[in-house]
């Protein structure tokens, strides 16, 4: 008997959403070692990254510098259209209110999340931008992937934090 196990169109999907979610959770890594809140996000077409980010607003002193956003403006440049078409963008953090309304904007079909946002969350945590339905388009949306551990990277992060402003 053949030990070969058939993934199903389900399974698969889980799979691919894991693994990008891996590499935005290196992403977030990178942030917390700038002393950046770490969020990571990743930008994906065709089985391939277009564009990524962490959040910089430290660094770069921009309120508007959120994983998300840098990984969207990437995206744009990379695929030469603000019309974010058949792209997936995985990030580690539910998006804030202003990410969400960008990826309106960029009519970015599809978002994989990880954590939920119990502070900023604009897909159910504090507001439901994402679910809008008076918006001309709208983000299918998976979240939860790899949850867990983007909530222990963003605890560790604000322990760490806590400890050394004591």
């Amino acid at each position: 008997m053949n030990d070969l196990h058939i993934i199903n169109p389900d399974e698969a999907q889980v799979v691919e959403d894991e693994r990008w979610m891996r590499v935005a959770l290196e992403l977030a890594e990178q942030a917390a070692t700038l002393g950046e809140v770490p969020v990571g996000a990743v930008a994906v077409l065709d089985g391939r990254i277009v564009g990524q980010g962490f959040n910089r607003k430290e660094s770069d002193q921009d309120p508007t510098a959120h994983a998300e956003m840098i990984a969207l403006k990437e995206t744009a440049v990379a695929v030469q259209n603000w019309r974010l078409l058949n792209v997936t963008l995985y990030c580690t953090l539910e998006p804030c209110p202003m990410c969400a309304g960008a990826m309106i904007q960029a009519r970015l079909p599809r978002l994989v999340y990880g954590a939920k946002d119990t502070r900023f969350g604009a897909h159910g945590s504090i507001v439901n931008v994402l679910d809008e339905t008076e918006f001309n388009h709208r983000v299918s949306i998976t979240s939860g992937v790899l949850a867990n551990e983007a909530a222990e990277l963003l605890q560790q992060f604000f322990q760490m934090l806590r400890a050394s402003n004591q």
